[in-house]
């Protein structure tokens, strides 16, 4: 008699059919639903529902259990008038949003539409959670299989997650144990000999997808088998380390925002730094940032940016000797101390220090002359105006190329100075310079400036 959950009117796959004197040399592996699994309620023991359903699981078979009936079965069920209440109650950050819908991280770290909040398969007025911890779910859901069946099984709680950059949704692992999540293949070779330096096959998501075809959406059948692949098993012998692998590292994301969320999170991060690290500036990420400075708005379609910048230690070194000269003879020339002299003069070291220079200058080509003072005024000051947008620009894609930056005015006190030095036509006016490098040290968390302080509405 074929076991229960390998009866002919269960959905099942097979990656091969193949003639039998082949199985030997072909991989193959089976995947089928299990049938008979009951509405689960709160305090049900999943273990023995699942058991009772499939009582012929194999050691080095793989479960695949949709993440609803984990839920259900920890009382994960929670009365909410709004879904979007208990999402908000779930979200630690909001990744992107788009009218009504949110992408957010949810407390267990992963990142998903609505927080994995479900208001379907579920009374009315009430919403159900993910597991509070999914791959201590599936620890718990292993060692009760091999408590009642004396098998060794792998175990992944599966939830459905749509993809940046691809149309429609799939199922991946949210919880595994007794699985290996991640197949390194890192420093082995290919067929045609070539190193392998960056493929980690995510092994608990193709299995999470694989179960997804049998099981699918709408047909109550919220667990399937996978048979075949031993080779996925946790070599250790337990329960392995779970899922939580699959989340990638803040650090390592480069995809953490969406768009809108990604410019202002540019904005406010941007951050004056005063102090470098040694690590060498990449040219490339400032003249990307270049780029960026000059997309600015700026009057009677002109471009009135241009940026100096400094890579040799020499030319940084010759500019900043002269600018100190210049500086000391002015403070001199104001009465100061030299004690005085000596303390202001240090205020300099953050450009002395910083392993790059960009000295942004202003040119004024295409500007308007109307004879009249007030209105040439205002026409410098569209130009001024045009240019510190560039330099914010700057700024905010140094930011983004994670390169830490500092404004510092004092190459418009000495303008005839800077434009002998560096060899600048007469109409180039230094706007500051902008010390660049790698930040040595964290930032300060920035004090809440609430817009309404700004703000007058008539």
């Amino acid at each position: 008699m074929a076991p229960a959950y390998e009866q002919s009117a269960v959905p099942a796959c097979e990656q091969s059919v193949v003639p039998a004197y082949e199985q030997s040399v072909v991989p193959a592996y089976e995947v089928r639903a299990v049938p008979g699994i009951p509405e689960v309620r709160p305090g049900d023991d999943l273990a023995k529902v699942i058991a009772s359903a499939a009582p012929d699981l194999r050691d080095g078979d793989v479960l695949l259990v949709t993440s609803k009936i984990v839920s259900k079965a920890e009382g994960r069920i929670v009365a909410a008038d709004s879904r979007e209440a208990a999402v908000d109650a779930e979200t630690v950050r909001v990744v992107a949003r788009r009218g009504t819908l949110r992408i957010v991280e949810n407390r267990q770290g992963l990142v998903m539409a609505a927080a994995g909040v479900d208001a379907s398969n579920t009374e009315p007025g009430t919403v159900l959670l993910l597991p509070e911890a999914p791959d201590a779910s599936a620890r718990a859901l292993r060692a009760g299989l091999a408590r009642l069946l004396s098998v060794d099984v792998g175990v992944i709680v599966t939830d459905t997650f749509g993809r940046p950059w691809r149309n429609g949704l799939t199922d991946v692992a949210i919880g595994a144990a007794g699985v290996r999540v991640l197949d390194d293949l890192r420093g082995g070779t290919d067929a045609h000999g070539n190193p392998l330096s960056a493929t980690v096959v995510a092994l608990a998501d193709e299995l999470a997808a694989a179960g997804e075809l049998v099981k699918g959406k709408a047909a109550g059948l919220p667990v399937a088998v996978v048979r075949g692949l031993a080779h996925v098993r946790d070599e250790g012998g337990g329960h392995g380390e779970g899922a939580r692998q699959l989340i990638r590292p803040a650090a390592d994301d480069m995809f953490r925002l969406g768009t809108s969320e990604a410019v202002r999170e540019a904005v406010t991060q941007r951050r004056t730094v005063r102090s470098f690290t040694d690590e060498p500036v990449d040219p490339g990420a400032v003249r990307r940032a270049v780029a960026a400075a000059v997309t600015a708005p700026a009057p009677h379609h002109t471009t009135p940016w241009r940026f100096v910048l400094l890579e040799s230690a020499e030319s940084r070194t010759k500019l900043l000797d002269a600018m100190r000269d210049a500086w000391i003879a002015d403070l001199r020339r104001d009465g100061k101390s030299e004690e005085s002299i000596a303390k202001r003069i240090r205020r300099g070291d953050v450009l002395r220090n910083a392993p790059y220079l960009a000295v942004p200058c202003m040119v004024m080509d295409g500007a308007h002359t109307y004879g009249h003072a007030r209105r040439d005024a205002a026409e410098r000051e569209m130009f001024v105006v045009a240019t510190g947008a560039g330099v914010q620009n700057f700024l905010v894609a140094l930011a983004g190329e994670g390169l830490g930056s500092a404004w510092v005015s004092s190459t418009m006190f000495c303008r005839d100075v800077v434009r002998e030095v560096l060899g600048l036509p007469g109409g180039w006016e230094p706007m500051g310079a902008v010390a660049v490098g790698h930040p040595a040290g964290v930032a300060s968390p920035r004090a809440v400036r609430e817009a309404s302080a700004f703000v007058e509405v008539r």
